[in-house]
């Protein structure tokens, strides 16, 4: 069966984030950027946020480890805001279409619950998922079976029902293991020629003059 409902995945699909675009202001070179975000404040330490520790914890005790880095460590949670990029090319285009055109359109995202609201009241389209699905408030996180779990219950959908949209292949395996529809993004002109083909997304209408 053809999906009749769309679930995105929100950064890297619909928003730029990066802790670069924070650590290239306060960082002499981009050599010490990389250091930084692989030795301090590495992924593994952010994902502890989206999967729901709260960042008072994380940074006390990042600071008690590397007390010399204490102004950069506190910058991930009061400078946040800067490792925003914007919205990504088209794709908050594609999602206010296919609102406008009653497809459903829901979200599983992780993120941390703590700065999903900061996210929020920069970009007012995440108000618009019918179903949304914070890995931080859940304390569940993708690719884990269980958040994509969670989202099916609270939809009361089947996973067959939904095409999931991720930027990351270990989420979109995990997804299509579970009996998902997928779309791994690239680009938002890529992804509206495979829901223009599911009959999700209308062709826009060019008006003349």
């Amino acid at each position: 069966m053809n999906p009749s409902i769309v679930v995105f995945d929100i950064g890297g699909v619909l928003i730029d984030w990066n802790p670069a675009y924070l650590y290239r202001q306060l960082l002499p070179d981009e050599a010490a950027v990389s250091a930084f975000l692989a030795e301090v404040c590495t992924p593994a330490w952010n994902e502890a946020f989206d999967a729901g520790r709260p960042f008072a914890e994380g940074i006390a005790e990042l600071v008690q480890r590397h007390p010399e880095r204490a102004d950069l460590i506190e910058a991930y949670w009061l400078r946040w805001h800067e490792m925003l990029g914007g919205e990504v090319p088209g794709t908050a285009g594609i999602l206010g279409r296919l609102k406008a055109d009653g497809i459903p359109v829901h979200a599983i995202s992780n993120w941390s619950a703590e700065t999903f609201p900061r996210a929020q009241a920069i970009f007012p389209f995440l108000d618009a998922f019918d179903v949304l699905v914070v890995s931080g408030r859940e304390k569940l996180i993708k690719p884990h079976a269980p958040i994509f779990e969670r989202y099916l219950e609270r939809a009361g959908v089947r996973a067959e029902q939904c095409i999931f949209i991720d930027d990351n292949p270990a989420n979109i395996a995990a997804a299509a293991a579970l009996g998902f529809h997928t779309e791994h993004f690239s680009t938002a002109e890529a992804l509206e020629t495979r829901l223009t083909a599911l009959g999700l997304l209308l062709p826009e209408v060019e008006t003349a003059g």
